[in-house]
């Protein structure tokens, strides 16, 4: 199991008000940005780097620059929260995204929609906030690799064990980043314990 938990003090901070039920949608997508940020900053340690000369004010030297591009992948609809942090992020980005459906009686998901760029050769990030079941996340990194995408990280917010058996059993290659891992799921399959519906606090739809 590939699991990093991103437990930097300010990471938690956010979750910590992430989880609070008082927490307005206003600073709830605040926080969901700034969270995702030190996620993705983390997820993105491997991306490969090349030399590059420049000339600094006194002489020439060489630094490192990104080798690779990304693509960022968020899950409709919590996932776009956690979009505009990669773009802020990184200098060149292609954006899909997959829309799955949880049906509230199997708890199974259903696809929707599905817009990928070209994936090949790009450094790929799924973004869900909530690792729950893991079936969403498992279905879409499925659907990357059918696209081409050879290297995958999953970013996720909270996780539970479940899911995160669940996602390292069905893809063992892909590593999963969060900021918690929570006790289990209840049943009816929500993270326990969690900060409701993260794409209803998101947006105000409660």
């Amino acid at each position: 199991m590939s699991l990093v938990l991103v437990d930097h003090p300010l990471a938690q901070h956010y979750l910590t008000h992430l989880r609070d039920e008082n927490t307005q949608p206003d600073r709830f997508r605040r926080f969901a940005k700034h969270l995702t940020t030190l996620l993705v900053v983390e997820a993105t340690r491997q991306v490969k780097t090349r030399a590059e000369t420049v000339n600094t004010p006194i002489q020439p030297t060489s630094g490192p620059v990104l080798a690779n591009s990304l693509a960022a992948v968020p899950i409709l609809r919590a996932g776009l929260a956690m979009l505009e942090p990669v773009l802020d992020l990184f200098p060149d980005v292609a954006v899909g995204y997959i829309g799955l459906e949880r049906d509230e009686e199997t708890a199974q998901a259903r696809r929707y929609y599905a817009k990928l760029p070209q994936l090949d050769g790009r450094y790929t990030l799924c973004l869900d906030p909530m690792l729950a079941t893991g079936g969403s996340a498992a279905q879409a990194i499925h659907f990357l690799k059918a696209a081409g995408a050879q290297q995958i990280a999953m970013v996720s917010v909270i996780a539970a064990p479940e899911g995160v058996e669940f996602l390292s059993n069905a893809h063992p290659d892909v590593p999963i980043f969060v900021a918690g891992y929570d006790e289990r799921l209840n049943d009816k399959k929500y993270i326990v314990p969690g900060l409701g519906d993260f794409g209803d606090r998101l947006y105000g739809t409660l």
